[in-house]
């Protein structure tokens, strides 16, 4: 428990913002991009009084999902997922859990192939209130199923994280971080998977302690992005053919600590996102190595990238720092960036600002603080 708790307080401070004023020859932010919002609803799935808690969503094969949960009145979590052909008319989804703490699952992350959806979820419990981490698989009968794991699959004494799921055209992709560093966990079939843990050059060594954020499936296997926390923090990637065996590469160009915490495939390229000491640092990979894009935003206190889209060209990140959520787009493979503006101002703290993309249109799932709320938007050309 108490590694847990290290990592996540690292992750989430390890890379400040030196002040609130930027280097004077840095120029001026661009004027944000100000799409047209259209309101959306999601339909309550226990009763009107249900706070809707959207944490993440994707779109495949021609259907968009969210997932999160709905909370009662005395704050009791239960799973919830809502999904659309339109984009406009949103149905819920069945949950049927397997497991007590699988009834209050929080959906924390999700990603899908076709057809097929697989979402990550998970509830405090135990004596130590430990998260009891979980997938859940979408069958054929439109139900999202609770898939059963022993409890060391995910928990256990070797137990630190798991963060995300990434789809690839053969296999499944959890993402996280055990007691011997960054980790990964695999699946042919969505259901059924396997932890890679203490592998060599993914797992810590004497460079430091590992952790990994992000996942993203490319014609020759798997980009992983992360850090080593050193007493400061470098980010770093990894490649793989199988998710077995991993290359290590230390991304260049950052001057002081930073992390890579989000990565999408673009366009044929592949970009990482993540803080970095000036505002928020942008690799793309490409032969022989990674690159240094470039850097865009900045803020007060700890710095964070909540998620990274990208499809038709148009490359969207959400950042979060001490006065709140913002959203960003680029259309030329993250050299430049714009804001765009919000339909509502999403603060820090228990709140959470979700995106999904496909061919520029742009779904928005934002919580202030008393529950979720969405709109969809064409982003216009020139981010």
């Amino acid at each position: 428990m108490v590694i847990r708790r290290w990592v996540a307080v690292v992750a989430a401070v390890a890379v400040t913002s030196a002040g609130c004023s930027r280097p004077a020859a840095e120029p001026a932010e661009p004027a944000p991009v100000r799409p047209a919002w259209q309101a959306m609803a999601l339909p309550a799935t226990s009763g009107d009084s249900a706070r809707l808690l959207v944490r993440d969503a994707t779109v495949c094969g021609g259907r968009w999902y969210a997932v999160g949960a709905v909370a009662d009145p005395a704050g009791r979590n239960a799973p919830a997922a809502w999904s659309t052909v339109d984009g406009l008319i949103w149905s819920p989804i069945r949950l049927v859990p397997s497991s007590v703490y699988g009834a209050r699952h929080v959906l924390y992350a999700v990603a899908c192939r076709d057809a097929r959806l697989v979402a990550l979820g998970a509830a405090s419990g135990g004596a130590h209130g430990n998260p009891r981490t979980a997938t859940w698989l979408l069958h054929p009968d439109g139900a999202l199923r609770e898939v059963g794991a022993g409890f060391e699959l995910f928990g256990g004494p070797r137990a630190v994280s798991v963060s995300r799921v990434a789809a690839g055209p053969r296999e499944w992709l959890l993402v996280g971080a055990r007691v011997a560093g960054a980790a990964v966990w695999s699946s042919g079939d969505g259901e059924r998977f396997a932890v890679h843990e203490a592998l060599p050059e993914l797992a810590s060594d004497d460079r430091g302690r590992t952790v990994a954020y992000d996942a993203v499936a490319v014609p020759s296997g798997w980009v992983l992005v992360g850090a080593v926390l050193t007493p400061g923090a470098v980010p770093v990637a990894w490649t793989s053919s199988d998710a077995r065996v991993w290359r290590r590469a230390v991304l260049p160009g950052v001057d002081g600590p930073g992390q890579a915490q989000r990565v999408v495939a673009a366009d044929g390229a592949v970009l990482a996102v993540g803080p970095v000491r000036t505002g928020f640092g942008v690799w793309r990979l490409a032969e022989p190595g990674w690159q240094w894009v470039g850097g865009f935003g900045g803020g007060r206190g700890a710095l964070s990238v909540r998620a990274l889209v990208a499809s038709a060209g148009l490359v969207v990140a959400v950042s979060i720092d001490a006065d709140g959520h913002r959203l960003w787009c680029s259309d030329d493979l993250g050299k430049s960036w714009r804001p765009v503006h919000l339909p509502v101002v999403v603060p820090s703290g228990d709140t959470g600002l979700v995106v999904a993309l496909e061919e520029g249109r742009l779904m928005v799932f934002a919580d202030t603080g008393v529950g979720s709320r969405a709109w969809w938007a064409h982003l216009p050309a020139g981010c």
